[in-house]
């Protein structure tokens, strides 16, 4: 039985080291056909036939994923023909396929370029500091990222200058505005206050106009009243006896009766004489 075993796991070894040369055979044939598309794409790139590159460049990845030349010619391809969003792809997965220090320090190297074009700076400064990583003594990576930083500095310090003359200007929009509202409460305080003002002087010289109609009213009726008031006082005062003195209407009254008594005594005269004298008789015939 341990024999039988002992052959199986023989027999299992010997069929996974051929499965392995098989596949490593396999990997090295497309890795020889991707690095033999990828002369092809650089010999046309380099006649100034950019499609022909691109096409070969491209069978050539889709060959191998060992072959790190080949993303890292076309992303240089692209970078060339100003199409940075397509290098800057290609140059990671050209950093992503090497397996060297060295490819890996150019792939990253230009992955910086296509940062630096784009002037986003703080990631161009990461991806030099990667490059310079794989190769400490790159100078013209460490050029770049002192250049990157550089270039990082100065603008953060003009967004810094800008939000401050932002926050300035809308300091004194808002203080312009406060002003231009303080101004108008004054200026409806003091229409208030005019008002107010003018409305006190007017009801003071309503108030005047009044008095003074008033007064003009009551000297009026004064003036009208005194006399009706003197009269009636004088028809009063004559009405009214005096001390040892009649009343008009007792003079009347008195006068009355003399006239009456008078009267009378004519009367008694005049029929006395009617008694007295002849009585003349004519006939009518």
């Amino acid at each position: 039985m341990n024999k039988i075993n002992t052959v199986l796991i023989l027999l299992f070894v010997c069929f996974s080291s051929f499965a392995q040369e098989v596949d490593e055979k396999e990997k090295q044939k497309s890795l020889q056909s991707s690095t033999n598309l990828t002369w092809d794409a650089n010999k046309a790139l380099s006649e100034d036939d950019f499609i022909a590159a691109e096409v070969d460049y491209r069978k050539a990845i889709s060959k191998s994923s060992d072959n790190s030349a080949a993303p890292y010619n076309l992303g240089n391809a692209y970078y060339e023909n100003e199409t940075y969003n397509e290098a800057f792809g290609r140059f990671k997965e050209a950093g992503e396929a090497s397996t060297s220090k060295a490819d890996k320090h150019k792939a990253y190297h230009n992955m910086g370029n296509v940062f630096m074009k784009r002037k986003d700076y703080a990631k161009a400064v990461e991806a030099y500091k990667e490059a310079l990583r794989n190769n400490p003594t790159d100078e013209e990576t460490r050029y770049n990222l002192a250049l990157a930083k550089e270039l990082l500095k100065k603008e953060q310090d003009e967004n810094k200058q800008d939000q401050d003359d932002k926050d300035k200007d809308k300091d004194q929009d808002e203080n312009k505005d406060q002003d231009k509202k303080d101004e108008g409460d004054n200026e409806d305080k003091k229409d208030e206050g005019e008002d107010g003002d003018k409305g006190d002087e007017g009801d003071k010289d309503e108030e005047k106009k009044d008095d003074n109609k008033d007064g003009e009213g009551d000297n009026k009726s004064d003036k009208k009243k005194k006399p009706e008031q003197g009269e009636g006082e004088n028809e009063q005062e004559q009405q009214q006896p005096r001390p040892n003195q009649l009343s008009k209407q007792q003079v009347e009254n008195l006068l009355r009766a003399m006239q009456n008594a008078e009267k009378k005594v004519q009367d008694k005269i005049d029929a006395k004489k009617v008694k007295g004298a002849k009585i003349k008789t004519e006939k009518d015939w």
